[in-house]
């Protein structure tokens, strides 16, 4: 079940917590991507916080919402990019986008494999996409306090294997949200600290969320290509009747001049 959408800016926007996890995650996708300069840059689910960074530099920066989650005006003060939209009718062209975020639209969607699908869809050759699930393991899975505590929390191995699933090949992979989901003062002020430590420690057990980046798998074409037409010329004449005496497509040659 989807979370809705002003419970989810309250969070990102007006707590501390929420700023200080915001932070945390984008930093590390900006490990991944750091310069999104000429590329079209698409989020599903709630990734708009992620995707501020983007906004200067991008051709294009779109903010995709479930019906199911509602929409809300973003960037505030700049002309809209979000729009609301279905799980599996996302308004894109296929292979229109280079990078695709899905923040709070995966583990809440009831029909994962319709979003992964639409993913797989929008992205174009040589596209990213990047996934970001509450970690199973993880402590923030385990409090409804924050929205990585509903839905369908992800180990790394489930997590990739949907991917392959679906058609994608994962990459890369980092962890988030080292610090416990707290909202006492002493985890607050020491949780930069202990994100920078975590980081060092582990790459995904002990963080409260996992980020995987993948490629979409591309398949080699089984029509014959140019190759396989060479190895077989067209023959033109095949099939038509030939006079008697040709022997081998040549001239009938006389007996005389043998």
């Amino acid at each position: 079940m989807h979370l809705d959408v002003l419970d989810l800016r309250q969070f990102y926007y007006r707590t501390r917590l929420g700023r200080i996890a915001q932070k945390a995650v984008r930093d590390q996708m900006l490990t991944f991507w750091p310069d999104g300069k000429g590329l079209t840059m698409a989020g599903f689910g709630f990734a708009v916080p992620l995707l501020r960074p983007y906004l200067p530099d991008a051709r294009r920066v779109i903010g995709l919402m479930p019906a199911e989650q509602g929409v809300m005006p973003w960037p505030a003060g700049a002309e809209n990019v979000s729009v609301l939209c279905r799980e599996g009718q996302w308004p894109l062209q296929t292979g229109f986008a280079d990078r695709v975020v899905c923040l709070h639209g995966l583990e809440t969607s009831e029909h994962p494999a319709a979003v992964l699908e639409e993913c797989a869809r929008v992205l174009g050759p040589g596209g990213r996409a990047l996934f970001i699930v509450p970690n199973r393991s993880g402590l923030w899975a385990r409090r409804d306090a924050t929205p990585f505590g509903f839905g369908r929390p992800y180990s790394l191995s489930q997590l990739e294997a949907q991917l392959k699933r679906h058609g994608f090949v994962p990459e890369r992979h980092a962890a988030a949200l080292f610090a416990p989901p707290s909202n006492r003062r002493a985890w607050l002020r020491s949780a930069e600290m202990v994100e920078k430590m975590g980081r060092k420690l582990s790459s995904y057990y002990a963080g409260g969320v996992i980020l995987v980046e993948a490629t979409k798998q591309a398949y080699a074409p089984t029509r014959p290509g140019l190759a396989e037409q060479l190895r077989r010329p067209l023959r033109v004449l095949d099939g038509v009747p030939q006079p008697a005496g040709l022997s081998g497509g040549g001239f009938p040659m006389d007996s005389q001049n043998r």
